[in-house]
């Protein structure tokens, strides 16, 4: 397993005198580990540092808010997201992406190998031209000009191709800073949109990060985004907290699995995809759940939050929703993690797998495949 270190964000971190697209790529890795606090350290450089993000700004790569703050332009989103889809094809073999069978013929991708005889209504596009001519050909005994008529058109068939709501649920709990797990998870998520956007335009993703609540995250939140910072250090806890109030900011670092599925179901419900997944990845066991309008925190983790979040789990089963779950398992007290996965997965009759972080894109890569082609129903 790769050595992992924690590193905070202090300031001291300096850019080297570079191009723009290393400076970038500086910059983004900085972003990965530590967040939009990064950014806001832009306006104190000077020097040749300066001149580097003048730079970065010039090339549309990092731009001003409406508020005079720095954060990444659309082009350097884009960017971050073809590099991590690129590292991420390093690590996957890249003849599984593509398109997928479905077993199911209709509108979608063409089969060369296979043509049948036209039906009035096919799509003249998927014409096979070379073996409509020939049979036109043989059977006016040859001759030009070549005159088709309806019997002689031939077509290739095609596949149809399902499309797949998904959405990604990323643990930002105050654990996810040890170890790189955090920036990992980041560009896994990242270069799975930019699959997506690629590959299956068809095709929604989503990102909710869930802490002791849970949001949901654009692409340029997710890049900026980091793991709640812990602020209890009590070795047992169990507090109620309204959701009408704001959430104190030294509780925010627990881990609401329920409060993320619950959000996750409700997009989901309104996708008009045939087939729907939720992909969890999670480093601890859940210590927070929702009960009617309060979040309930208890740690060290309790069954009665397994218990609300596996009936939430099951309530996606039961919509149609595919669930796989993802555990890291960097830390040493990773078994009661396994245990919760493979519960929640026995529930929803789902996937559970325990990843490093950085076999973390493999495996989601994959499990998102497959999402792709199982067509689920309601129990």
């Amino acid at each position: 397993m790769a050595e992992y270190e924690y590193r905070k964000w202090d300031g001291s971190q300096r850019f080297e005198p570079q191009s723009a697209d290393r400076a970038f790529e500086q910059l983004t890795e900085y972003l990965m580990h530590h967040g939009d606090a990064v950014l806001r350290q832009l306006d104190q450089v000077d020097g040749d540092e300066r001149e580097l993000v003048e730079l970065l700004e010039r090339q549309g790569l990092i731009e001003r808010d409406g508020e005079g703050r720095y954060r990444v332009a659309p082009r350097g989103v884009r960017r971050v997201q073809e590099r991590a889809l690129a590292e991420l094809f390093q690590a996957f073999d890249p003849g599984a992406i593509g398109k997928h069978d479905t077993g199911q013929k209709g509108a979608g991708s063409v089969l060369m190998e296979v043509t049948r005889p036209y039906v009035y209504g096919d799509p003249l596009a998927n014409l096979n031209l070379h073996e409509t001519l020939k049979n036109a050909y043989y059977r006016q005994g040859g001759g030009l000009p070549i005159r088709p008529e309806p019997d002689d058109y031939v077509v290739h068939e095609t596949e149809y191709q399902a499309s797949c709501a998904t959405v990604v649920l990323i643990d930002m709990s105050g654990s996810m800073a040890r170890y790189g797990k955090y920036a990992t998870t980041k560009r896994v998520a990242l270069a799975l949109l930019g699959l997506v956007r690629a590959r299956y335009p068809q095709d929604s993703v989503e990102m909710i990060g869930f802490y002791t609540l849970a949001s949901p995250l654009n692409e340029r939140e997710l890049l900026g985004s980091a793991p709640k910072p812990v602020g209890l250090y009590d070795s047992r806890v169990h507090l109620r907290l309204s959701l009408d109030d704001p959430l104190p900011r030294q509780v925010q670092h627990f881990t609401n699995i329920d409060a993320g599925l619950k959000l996750a179901r409700a997009r989901l419900r309104r996708a008009g995809a045939a087939n729907k997944q939720i992909i969890v990845i999670t480093d601890g066991e859940p210590t927070a759940h929702v009960e009617g309008r309060e979040v309930v925190l208890i740690y060290p983790p309790s069954e009665r939050t397994a218990r609300a979040t596996l009936a939430e789990a099951r309530r996606c089963a039961a919509a149609g929703i595919r669930i796989s779950s993802f555990a890291l398992i960097e830390d040493y007290y990773y078994f009661g993690l396994v245990n919760f996965v493979e519960e929640m997965a026995r529930v929803t009759r789902g996937v559970a797998a325990y990843s490093s972080a950085e076999d973390l894109g493999r495996f989601v890569l994959d499990s998102f495949l497959k999402g792709r082609r199982e067509r689920r129903i309601g129990h």
